[in-house]
């Protein structure tokens, strides 16, 4: 057991206007299974890249332990092979049935090793690598997302295997995994950063009691400030006609003055002015206390949505259907029946591989889109209203090039909701004019979310929207979805999201 001491780090990227970090400092210890939350664009793999040794900063990270960072970056030559022929490139201490030990926790035969790795899943793949990065020892592991793109059986797996674990940081925005797997908490506030003790839900019970405290706290200051300067505003008001009250005087009216009253007066008119001071003191010390309390406040923004009314009551009917790849084994699909109706939220549900990509892609085929599915044959009924208009989520990004307002004119959405949808999301407005190409995968999906939700629809598909997103915007969408109940069909593995916005689940 040991110490990771931060002390005064500041790191900002050079032509960047704002700090990433400034001044941070704190220590973790290296037994702790840590989840790491924050907003997307905050810091949290910048942070991980640092303690790997990548980026220069001012301050201070001391260690005794060595960092091993997931996911390991693997080479288009790696990619053709077998792991076991690279395993010893990426990780050089590492030996191979330490990695089949590991890899039998994970529930997987040790012939995945020998496959070529661009043939395996996207699970078959984060196993390997997570066993390759827990088979040595002393090593402290910093894990960046590893669930993205899994399905439910996959990330079961994983968050079993990561719980029987110690000594890692867990970036993650499943609050699923977090709860289940961590022990204390690593937060990147607005403006600061926690360190507690407790899973996810221990530190959001915690975080929303203290925003709740701070906001009492806030409007006590701020009723307390507005008695003071009103009271400080009547005595300057009393001193200043006092004081003009001192030379001069009607003898008939003011009878009983002398000149000798003068000097009362003067004395009466300088202690209402030390009155004034006082309270402007008394100002100041509550402005004082009342600073920085909302700081750190996380304010979800509603987000608004007007989905389409169609004059049809079922949207997508598909019946008894199958589909094939044209020279494959076993059809992608087959005898799958269900019906989209109006008012519908369907989640559809299976592993990875199971087709709903491919049933996702036929859908928007049928009603028009120009989709290439490569050559294929079907059976049975898949087909959509006339006139359905679709608002589509793929799951790739990378087609993301040229800033915000590239992408808003190619859509012909409205400039100024979009841009305005986008700060609700909590894209920084730096962010409009950079080319989305150097976005984080959480910022690309939220400039994907902005267009679907901008973009008037009967139906609203989404596939795994959520990969990258932080947890505050997974629950400003669920909150969305829940209010305005729009026609959706949607892949998604987060199992709270899903449980939250769908009312049907398929299970494929």
């Amino acid at each position: 057991m040991s110490q990771i001491s931060v002390n005064d780090l500041t790191f900002y990227y050079e032509g960047s206007f704002d700090n990433i970090f400034e001044n941070v400092s704190f220590s973790i210890d290296t037994n702790w299974k840590l989840g790491f939350i924050g907003r997307n664009g905050k810091g949290k793999t910048t942070f991980l890249n640092i303690l790997m040794g990548k980026y220069t900063c001012r301050g201070s990270v001391s260690a005794s332990v060595r960092f091993q960072y997931f996911p390991y970056p693997l080479t288009t030559e790696q990619m053709a092979v077998s792991a076991s022929e690279f395993i010893s490139d990426i990780k050089p201490d590492c030996e191979e049935w330490q990695v089949i030990c590991e890899l039998a926790q994970l529930n997987e035969d040790a012939d995945i090793l020998y496959r070529p790795f661009s043939n395996l899943s996207h699970g078959e793949r984060t196993k390997v690598l997570l066993a390759v990065l827990f088979s040595g020892e002393n090593d402290f592991l910093l894990i960046d997302e590893p669930t993205n793109h899994l399905d439910s059986a996959a990330r079961e797996t994983v968050k079993q295997y990561l719980a029987s674990k110690k000594g890692f940081i867990l970036v993650s925005h499943d609050r699923d995994l977090l709860d289940f797997c961590i022990d204390h908490v690593l937060v990147l506030n607005r403006k600061s950063i926690d360190v507690q003790s407790g899973n996810f839900s221990d530190w959001w019970e915690n975080k929303q009691r203290r925003d709740k405290f701070a906001a009492a706290e806030n409007e006590k200051h701020k009723k307390e400030i507005k008695k003071l300067r009103q009271a400080a505003k009547r005595t300057a008001e009393w001193a200043d006609k006092s004081e003009r009250s001192k030379i001069g005087f009607d003898p008939v009216k003011e009878h009983d003055r002398c000149i000798s009253t003068r000097s009362f007066i003067g004395a009466k008119t300088k202690k209402m002015q030390s009155r004034v001071k006082q309270m402007e003191n008394r100002i100041s010390h509550e402005i004082e206390e009342k600073e920085g309390l909302l700081n750190d406040i996380e304010r979800v923004s509603e987000l608004k949505l007007s989905p389409l009314v169609h004059h049809k009551n079922t949207l997508v009917n598909v019946r008894d259907y199958s589909f094939i790849y044209s020279g494959a084994d076993k059809p992608v699909l087959d005898g799958l029946t269900f019906a989209v109706n109006r008012g519908d939220r369907i989640a559809l549900h299976g592993q990875n591989g199971c087709g709903k990509s491919t049933l996702i892609k036929r859908i928007l085929q049928c009603s028009g889109a120009q989709v290439d599915m490569g050559n294929f044959t079907e059976k049975g009924v898949c087909e959509t209203a006339s006139g359905l208009i679709i608002s589509y989520i793929c799951q790739d990004t990378s087609f993301l090039r040229g800033s915000v307002w590239d992408l808003c004119e190619e859509r012909c959405l409205d400039r100024s909701m979009f841009g305005a949808l986008l700060r609700q999301l909590d894209l920084e407005r730096v962010q409009f004019t950079k080319d989305m190409s150097d976005f984080s995968e959480g910022q690309k999906k939220k400039v994907l979310i902005a267009a679907s939700l901008l973009t008037p629809a009967h139906l609203y598909i989404w596939d795994e929207p959520l990969n990258y997103i932080d947890i505050f915007s997974r629950m400003q969408i669920e909150k969305l979805l829940k209010e305005y109940q729009p026609t959706m069909l949607f892949v998604e593995h987060d199992v709270r999201f899903r449980e939250m916005a769908a009312n049907k689940v398929i299970d494929m």
